[in-house]
């Protein structure tokens, strides 16, 4: 008897540290909003990998502050890093050049989707993580 409960508590606390790695590790976000369309739609679960990220994927960050949102996170693709060319879309607003270190530039997939036109360079500091998995949903009819 003492066997089994030493195995079921051996089980909790192997299954609990997995979980707080997890957690530390992954988050579970829901998109809000159709400036990720057609990639990401509004309502679909997204699994983000917290820590380092390449020019192409879809990171999540921190609202710039000098915006006014009633969500505090975003979602949208690494365009340009610190170093990488500004793209000229980008260029034609803040000006030719390279990504300033500790920025980044990033793009929304829907052409009129709020991204670094409006945004400005992206504090690398308020970047969560890459996107790495994204629930399936059903085509909009």
């Amino acid at each position: 008897m003492k066997a089994r409960w030493a195995a079921a508590a051996a089980t909790i606390a192997v299954t609990a540290a997995a979980l707080a790695w997890g957690r530390r590790r992954y988050l579970l976000v829901t998109v809000v909003g159709h400036s990720m369309a057609p990639t990401y739609r509004d309502g679909q679960r997204l699994l983000v990998r917290r820590g380092r990220y390449t020019v192409g994927d879809v990171v999540m960050f921190r609202a710039p502050d000098s915006m006014r949102f009633s969500i505090s996170w975003l979602v949208k693709r690494a365009a340009a890093l610190p170093g990488d060319p500004v793209p000229p879309d980008i260029a034609a607003r803040f000006g030719p050049g390279t990504v300033p270190p500790g920025r980044l530039v990033v793009r929304s997939d829907a052409p009129d989707g709020l991204d670094s036109r409006q945004l400005g360079f992206i504090d690398s500091r308020d970047v969560v993580g890459a996107v790495c998995w994204a629930r399936a949903t059903p085509s909009p009819a």
